[in-house]
């Protein structure tokens, strides 16, 4: 039961055709901060002062009067300028909490008016390996899928693969004129990335020769403002001062962005075999884009080598996807969409929604100063055209109420315009949204790159975060002490399950727009905000239920058992119960954490229970039979929330 949702209607009912828009106020009914005060409290009053006239007191007095809560709520209490505190009755507490331990979905209804969901997420370049940059927008993206699926929504998920892009001009000139035959034969993957790495780094290498003198220049000018600032007269000295502070800042980033470039063409020249390749292949961007260029126009070898390598890059890319649970409904890349770019391009041209300028087919979108470009003069198409023509192929496909697109925030401006264009194709009643996320930091707070400056291979991470959880979870002192005797095949299962799940919720349990930093020991620790520690609560569950079924105790539903009592029994069932307020809300604002910060104090608050209530040596009977229950529902309670976030359980920690 949505018991938040369910309060805020009765206020709306109260509110109707007593003051002017009682939506609006209907975000100041919340759960309390203080357990004081209640469960749930009411801001409603104060706000209305000016609207109807009368005092907060007043008005909360007689809101309370017509309110319709008896069957939830002891009677509302006014306290303080106005705010209204309510506490939900027991019996109402105990009925709703014995249906989410007898029900199959935990009390959770699907929604009355299914929407049709097309969620694009993952989308990795293939031809290189997944690197850390994807964890993000996979498991953003999985969470947001089987979320809305349990709330009973249609979902289609696609996993838009890089397929047919400039990645591919790279390799295939790599594979061309740098291939290490006999490594090929032995890993075509590694011997792939290889060459892709070899050639972005000469292209980086080459690009940054072109950047250095404008740095130089750059740094020069800095130095003379900051000089000048030092020498001027008759400047206040505050004035100055200020002055000469914003000089000394500008130099220190010019010498910090010159320090950079210089790095990396030091690095190149300081490897004879590197600066070789660079001089024998002069702007090798070009070359790589002429190669994409034939590619694209069907030439008979390129068209060959992305045949050849197309099906070995997505066998290592499913590899990673099995070993993190995520599946697609459909996998289509840019290559699917390559045969409809002419005549989408050509609608344009027809329906007056795109002009030519300068040879290129743009299109002019209002509240943007550049527009999009969906054939360069050359005839090239870009990624924009690759996009419009998938939004055309779903809604005729799919029919979608909303499409979801789980980027990083940097291509903000590229879906604001897609969107845009969108719309002018006619396409007004689906609802476009940039799920947008931050960046994964390393421990100097900068992207996650390995030393070398390289992005962090995802199945190293995998391997990393595995090994830590054996080393936390599993030693043979910790077993030892919890007294657990588990074959080393149980050992190793478990701490793929919290490895696993530990780099899961570390990534969810951030708000999605920030930035967080990768650090796999803080993800596995057992205690504070971590997948394991609600695995281990999990755990714990299922241990007393274990010890129950022992002695003789029956886990199956008894009608009415449950009767929370206990302070503590009585923190946990308002946890429990809002579970299906908490799936509304990640839902609202597309925000996962929303549920693992739920799952969260639900695990502390068990941890509580756990401590204050006895169960196997309750007082009577009927009393360990409602605490077994209780553990029970808690148990599938913190498994299931956790399945919802693509992380799995184990019944021993």
């Amino acid at each position: 039961m949505q018991i938040l949702s369910l309060i805020r209607q009765r206020f709306a009912e109260a509110l109707d055709g007593w003051v002017a828009n009682p939506q609006e106020h209907l975000q100041r009914i919340t759960l309390a901060r203080d357990p004081q005060h209640g469960d749930y409290q009411a801001n409603v009053a104060m706000p209305l002062k000016q609207e109807l006239g009368k005092p907060p007191q007043q008005i909360a007095a007689e809101l309370v009067s017509r309110l319709r809560l008896d069957d939830l709520c002891h009677p509302p209490e006014v306290a303080g300028p106005g705010f209204i505190n309510l506490r939900l009755r027991s019996d109402f507490l105990n009925r709703q909490l014995e249906l989410m331990a007898s029900d199959s979905r935990l009390g959770i209804t699907p929604c009355a008016v299914p929407r049709t969901y097309v969620i694009d997420y993952s989308a990795p370049n293939v031809a290189k390996p997944m690197h850390v940059g994807h964890i993000r927008t996979t498991v953003i993206g999985d969470a947001l899928a089987k979320i809305l699926r349990f709330l009973g929504h249609r979902v289609i998920t696609d996993n838009h693969l890089g397929d047919w892009g400039t990645q591919f001009g790279m390799i295939i000139y790599g594979y061309k004129h740098f291939v290490d035959a006999e490594a090929y034969e032995r890993d075509a993957v590694a011997e792939l990335g290889r060459l892709y790495r070899l050639v972005q780094q000469i292209i980086g290498y080459q690009e940054t020769l072109c950047k250095l003198p404008p740095a130089e220049k750059k740094l020069a000018d800095a130095q003379r403002k900051l000089a000048s600032a030092k020498a001027v007269s008759g400047v206040p000295e505050p004035q100055q001062k200020k002055d000469i502070a914003a000089a000394q800042k500008a130099v220190r980033a010019a010498q910090e962005q010159l320090e950079e470039l210089q790095g990396k063409v030091q690095f190149v020249q300081d490897s004879p075999a590197l600066l070789a390749v660079s001089a024998a292949h002069p702007n090798l961007e070009k070359r790589c884009q002429l190669e994409t260029v034939r590619l694209h126009e069907g030439d008979e070898q390129n068209l060959a080598l992305w045949n050849q390598f197309l099906p070995i890059s997505l066998r290592e890319i499913e590899t990673v996807y099995h070993r993190l649970g995520i599946e697609f409904d459909y996998t289509l890349g840019e290559s699917f969409y390559h045969p409809l770019l002419g005549d989408l391009v050509e609608q344009f041209l027809s329906r007056g929604l795109a002009t030519i300028s300068e040879g290129a087919t743009c299109v002019f979108l209002d509240g943007f100063d550049a527009p999009m470009i969906i054939r360069k003069s050359d005839g090239a198409y870009l990624y924009a055209t690759t996009d419009l023509a998938t939004i055309q192929y779903r809604m005729q496909q799919f029919r979608p109420d909303v499409i979801l697109y789980v980027v990083d925030m940097r291509q903000s401006e590229h879906f604001a315009k897609l969107f845009a264009a969108a719309r002018k194709m006619g396409y007004n009643k689906v609802q476009l949204q940039h799920v947008s996320f931050g960046t994964v930091l390393g421990p100097d707070g900068k992207p996650f790159k390995t030393r070398s400056g390289s992005v962090v291979g995802l199945e190293h991470l995998l391997d990393e975060a595995v090994e830590r959880a054996f080393q936390a979870v599993c030693t043979p002192e910790r077993l030892q002490k919890a007294g657990l005797d588990m074959p080393l095949d149980e050992q190793r299962h478990i701490a793929n399950v919290v490895g696993l799940g530990a780099i899961k919720y570390a990534d969810l349990s951030h708000n999605r727009t920030s930035d967080y930093e990768f650090n796999t020991e803080k993800m596995v620790a057992l205690d504070g905000n971590t997948a394991t520690y609600v695995q281990y609560m999990y755990a714990r569950t299922q241990s007393i239920l274990r010890r129950a079924e022992a002695q003789g105790y029956s886990l199956m539903a008894v009608p009415d058992s449950i009767v929370v009592q206990h302070p503590a029994e009585r923190t946990l069932a308002l946890q429990l119960l809002q579970l299906e307020d908490v799936l509304h809300q990640v839902v609202a604002e597309y925000y996962p954490h929303l549920l693992t910060g739920y799952l969260y104090e639900l695990a502390k608050q068990f941890a509580s229970f756990f401590e204050q209530c006895p169960v196997l040596t309750a007082d009577d009977h009927a009393q360990r039979q409602s605490r077994l229950r209780i553990c029970q529902v808690t148990g599938r309670v913190l498994e299931h929330g956790l399945g919802l976030l693509g992380i799995g359980v184990v019944p021993r920690m």
